[in-house]
């Protein structure tokens, strides 16, 4: 058997609408391609028919297609993740479910590959998401470069070729949240980027509502940056010095002009913003200790079966 060259990994959670003709389209390019493939499906835990739909796939073409069924869901990066895990491609990549990026584009970022690019990212030329979702994302990448200094066009499209020692590179982690394409960017030697078409959802609901946005964002910010919890220890030095110096401000007008029942409210409104201030570093640092917590004593996800040809063997690097 010609060893594979191209790996496209797909994760899967509640698409049964779309995976018929996402499996249509991508199989199309991939024949067009002329160049020994592989399609790797995660279903990360999903609700719907999404497992019965990739079975079926699996069973007309053994010979390419693959399934990884999660025991639960543990979110789009564990996906791909355990799909990393699992290629034999010189090149892998990542496509969503959705078809809101094509697989028509795949051609686009295998040119940039072959140029001597090992992370080849992408970024929406127009999006055809909801305007608070494309305000959101360009405020996110903003954030993403404030916090990381890793400057990508677009951090949320997950539409990217990556080269195989790269995808070993990432699979070696021990993270059990991690932000996929940052952590390759940072590896990468020669990264480049290419606009990509962005089609509307045709079917189904978006899985990204502003709680997994905001979780994303929290995620990214403690995963790959010390700044939130250098910023708060500064800040909470700030305060303490101020603090301590109405104490004695305090102390002194007592000793000066004795006691006053003046100045308790504003007393209180400080006390009770110096609680707010401890409680939010409390819970920086929780999400910190929680990290470790669950690197040390959590397995990042459980594979309930791998469905594939079982004539065919993993290559070897």
């Amino acid at each position: 058997m010609k060893k594979i060259y191209l790996s496209v990994v797909i994760p899967v959670y509640n698409e049964q609408e779309s995976l018929q003709k996402l499996s249509d389209r991508l199989m199309a390019v991939l024949e067009k391609i002329k160049e020994p493939y592989e399609v790797i499906y995660t279903n990360d835990g999903s609700k719907d028919d999404s497992i019965h739909i990739l079975k079926t796939l699996q069973e007309k073409y053994p010979k390419h297609v693959r399934v990884i069924d999660f025991s639960g869901n543990y979110g789009q990066h564990m996906a791909i993740m355990a799909a990393f895990e699992q290629v034999n491609g010189e090149v892998v990549i990542n496509l969503d479910a959705d078809l809101q990026n094509p697989p028509e584009e795949i051609p686009k970022l295998l040119d940039l590959y072959k140029k001597g690019h090992d992370v080849v990212g992408s970024y929406r030329l127009k999006r055809s998401d909801h305007a608070w979702r494309h305000w959101g994302s360009r405020f996110a990448n903003h954030v993403r470069f404030a916090l990381t200094g890793t400057r990508m066009r677009d951090q949320g499209c997950m539409f990217r070729a990556y080269s195989r020692s790269i995808v070993d590179q990432i699979v070696e982690g021990t993270e059990s949240s991690t932000f996929i394409p940052v952590l390759a960017w940072r590896m990468a030697q020669n990264p480049t980027e290419v606009g990509l078409r962005h089609d509307a959802r045709e079917d189904g609901d978006s899985k990204y509502g502003i709680y997994e946005l905001i979780r994303v964002a929290i995620d990214l910010a403690t995963n790959f940056s010390m700044l939130p919890i250098q910023f708060f220890t500064f800040f909470g030095m700030v305060v303490s010095g101020l603090s301590f110096a109405l104490v004695l401000y305090m102390l002194g007008r007592r000793l000066i002009y004795g006691p006053e029942a003046e100045g308790v409210f504003t007393l209180i409104a400080i006390i009770i913003f110096l609680i707010s201030v401890a409680i939010m570093g409390i819970g920086i640092i929780g999400e910190y200790v929680g990290r470790i917590y669950q690197a040390l004593n959590r397995r990042r996800y459980t594979i309930r079966q791998i469905i594939q040809d079982t004539s065919l063997e993993k290559d070897k690097k």
